[in-house]
């Protein structure tokens, strides 16, 4: 481990100067868009936050303020603990690639753009969400998650860097230059081109949207390229913070929501100046519908590809199946034909973005559950629900039709009919924005939030998160 080079690390970096020197020129790209398009107007302030010092979960992590421009984004793969072999599809049992093999080059190179393309764009689109944060602990942890998904960036370019020579420079540069939303130039995955403008959607897409990177980063880090096995380790290391962030960031709008349904003479959260639970509902519904879709297509042979070539396993491959061929088996898929929903046996190889949809879902619904349980304490007559994962699809064997929240087929007519009641309308966020005024002095929070049952590090909350300069 060394803390010391310009690039924190512990993969040697000084050994391989070449590598060295080509990461150390994109430094300074990396840093010039940080400031260009990361947190807006916080540059200078010192936060207090967590950095990266070894890759040990149990001591992993340093605590202390910093501004984030000086924050020490690193290379850290998990150690490599003997020989390690490939653990499923054709290639099982063999040795696990050092060396990108030739022949999945191309398809390699993919996977990994497509992870790295989305860590700078979720920083993007929350760029602005600083200047209305509900408390400093709130915006202690946008940025936490935002330095994060930075260093997520650099464990990605470092493997494009050192493995795919000409090619992988160019998409490292390229990922600098694409932008969160931008007409010509947007992120790869639609998800990321969202606008991410209040902070009921920031929960939502921590909660959400990250939930499936953890969901990708398990089945990467089962990968037979063992480069790729190990740093997607490390980062779901970090990325378990930003999904705590975002299932208690909902679960606290939540709890506040309830209090003040309850304080208002006709049961309006609003009408006290909260966030009402139909509205948290309708958010949930969006950012759920949108998420589901960045698992890919229900029936996928680049799914099944993957897998065969040893590339991307199941969640928990090596240590959930007693079998890792998957081959000779069914999956049950409920596709829809001719206007009607069918049940079809899918060969589990190309149904296996499916099959990774379901953790997600299940992980989802525990969440969900949790809500609920919070509600149901505050003696409201209210549930929350995922909306089934055929509803509001644009992509997949769904997207050609419409759904409702039950996953029923309907007419566009209907959909279209009741869409305000199902999704954010642009009334609904005209006024979830309208309640997001800062809120920056220790100890204090916006009233359609409720505090954190704990501070961060043993700090309560009413630390000084944030130092602004003055």
């Amino acid at each position: 481990m060394s803390l010391t080079d310009s690039i924190p690390n512990n993969v040697d970096l000084g050994s391989d100067r070449k590598l060295l020197r080509a990461l150390e020129k994109w430094q300074p790209d990396f840093l010039n868009w940080w400031k260009e398009m990361g947190p807006d107007g916080f540059q200078e302030d010192k936060i207090y936050l967590r950095t990266a010092i070894d890759v040990d979960p149990k001591g992993w992590a340093t605590y202390d303020y910093v501004k984030m421009p000086d924050y020490r984004w690193g290379i850290f793969l998990t150690p490599r603990e003997g020989e390690r072999q490939i653990n499923f599809g054709e290639e099982q049992g063999k040795k696990a690639w050092e060396e990108v093999p030739g022949e999945l080059r191309g398809i390699l190179r993919r996977i990994i753009v497509t992870q790295a393309d989305t860590e700078p764009a979720s920083v993007e689109q929350q760029r602005q969400l600083g200047k209305t944060a509900p408390s400093l602990y709130d915006l202690r942890s946008l940025f936490q998650v935002n330095v994060e998904e930075g260093r997520h960036l650099w464990a990605m370019v470092h493997l494009l860097h050192q493995y795919f020579g000409k090619d992988g420079r160019e998409e490292a540069e390229a990922l600098l230059e694409r932008r969160s939303g931008d007409a010509d130039k947007p992120r790869i995955l639609q998800t990321f081109n969202e606008k991410t403008d209040d902070w009921l959607s920031f929960f939502c897409f921590t909660m959400f949207t990250d939930r499936d990177g953890k969901f990708q980063l398990a089945a990467l880090s089962e990968s037979g390229f063992d480069p790729l096995a190990r740093a997607t380790q490390f980062m779901l290391t970090e990325e378990s913070f930003h999904l705590f962030t975002g299932e208690t960031g909902v679960e606290r709008v939540v709890q506040r929501a309830c209090e003040l349904t309850k304080q208002d003479p006709n049961g309006d959260a609003r009408a006290q100046g909260g966030i009402d639970l139909p509205t948290i509902q309708k958010w949930i519904n969006f950012w759920f519908s949108s998420a589901v879709e960045l698992f890919g297509g229900e029936i996928s042979s680049n799914a099944a590809d993957y897998f065969a070539t040893g590339l991307k396993g199941r969640y928990r491959e090596a240590a959930k199946y007693d079998e890792h061929q998957a081959l000779g088996n069914v999956y049950d898929m409920t596709v829809f034909e001719d206007g009607k929903l069918n049940q079809r046996e899918v060969p589990l190889r190309n149904a296996l973005n499916e099959l990774l949809r379901d953790e997600y879902v299940a992980d989802c619904t525990r969440a969900v559950r949790l809500w609920n349980h919070t509600i149901k304490k505050q003696g409201v007559d209210f549930e929350l629900k995922l909306p089934n994962r055929r509803f509001n699809r644009s992509m997949g064997i769904y997207s050609g039709a419409t759904f409702d929240l039950e996953g029923r087929p309907i007419s566009v007519e209907e959909f279209e009919a009741h869409r305000a009641e199902w999704l954010p309308t642009l009334e609904d966020r005209a006024y979830v924005r309208s309640l997001m005024v800062p809120v920056y002095e220790p100890g204090q929070i916006a009233n359609w939030i409720s505090p954190p049952k704990k501070g961060v590090n043993g700090q309560p909350f009413e630390f000084e998160y944030v130092q602004f300069n003055q």
